[in-house]
């Protein structure tokens, strides 16, 4: 992660590192410890955080790896956060688990229980998770958040559906890896009911249904979904997107409301990639359609495709 509520990030330094701070406000502060072996617990690196920096005027937090990151999950770092929350009173942006894969696997990053920080929080307008495995995330109301996102190889279909049922009335971005099934995806269409009809998200501009290994299924639903005439962007990147999905995409409800559709990674033929770029490209909508691939043929003669982040 290079950046979080428009600030770049900052790692804060280890204990003896002798190195210039920035102004509170000006950064988003990364607090991580190693991820095997490490003799510091995130909490206690964290609480000298809190004793180094005026938390006071810190405005985006990213908690990165803790130690035994592949055996526990962030219960006792989600603890330590919330029980600083009144040291933090301008923070607007968390996000948890920014954690890459020389330290920890995404679908290998144990989660929890995440909403206590949304609870504590009220005024947060960004949040954000990596890591499916474990998470749990009940339906809740926030007043002010503006951006979700979850980042997984596979997001359990129970946390789709709290999401949809959640009031969120000022989200305007939405963003869920939902991954595949050999890491713990068990979405189906009908789970999405609720964010396809799009009523209970009357601001959401920015969608993001992606690295997923229905995503033709997906693009099919979106072709009649009501939350679609209010997006500004869509996004089904990332995922398995075959000629099916966008030949639906092209037949159902106008797109050319979209400023953009990203639509990377995917497995389109020539043809059907030239079939959006005249129909919709021309009509101004920013489209992506770089890294496409050829699916793999199987022994069977049936085409495999693929997501772009999994395990």
């Amino acid at each position: 992660m290079q950046e979080l509520y428009g600030l770049p990030v900052f790692d804060f330094p280890d204990a003896g590192t002798k190195a210039e701070l920035p102004a509170p406000s000006s950064v988003a502060w990364r607090v991580s410890v190693e991820a095997y072996d490490s003799e510091v617990e995130w909490e206690q690196e964290f609480a000298r955080f809190t004793e180094t920096v005026d938390t006071t005027e810190v405005r985006a937090l990213i908690v990165g790896a803790w130690s035994d990151v592949y055996d526990s999950g962030p219960d006792e770092v989600i603890k330590a956060i919330v029980a600083a929350r009144d040291r933090l009173p301008a923070l607007r942006a968390l996000f948890v688990g920014d954690i890459d894969s020389m330290q920890c696997e995404i679908s290998w990053i144990n989660q929890g229980l995440v909403t206590p920080l949304l609870d504590a929080f009220p005024a947060l307008l960004e949040f954000g998770v990596r890591g499916g495995q474990h998470l749990e995330f009940p339906a809740v109301r926030h007043e002010r958040l503006r951006s979700l996102t979850m980042e997984t190889g596979g997001l359990d279909a129970e946390i789709v559906r709290n999401v949809g049922a959640s009031d969120l009335p000022s989200l305007e971005k939405l963003d869920l890896w939902l991954g595949t099934s050999w890491y713990g995806a068990t979405t189906s269409v009908a789970d999405l009911a609720s964010l396809l009809a799009g009523s209970r998200l009357p601001r959401l501009r920015h969608l993001a249904l992606h690295n997923s290994d229905i995503q033709d299924e997906i693009a099919i639903a979106l072709a009649g979904a009501p939350v679609v005439a209010g997006l500004e962007t869509l996004d089904l990147s990332m995922g398995t997107l075959g000629d099916e999905g966008a030949e639906a995409l092209l037949g159902g409800q106008p797109l050319t409301h979209l400023k953009k559709l990203d639509l990377h990674h995917n497995f389109l033929s020539e043809a059907m990639r030239e079939r959006i770029l005249a129909t919709l490209g021309t009509a101004g909508v920013e489209i992506d359609l770089s890294e496409t691939e050829d699916a793999d043929i199987d022994d069977d003669g049936t085409e495999s495709r693929y997501t772009a982040v999994a395990e």
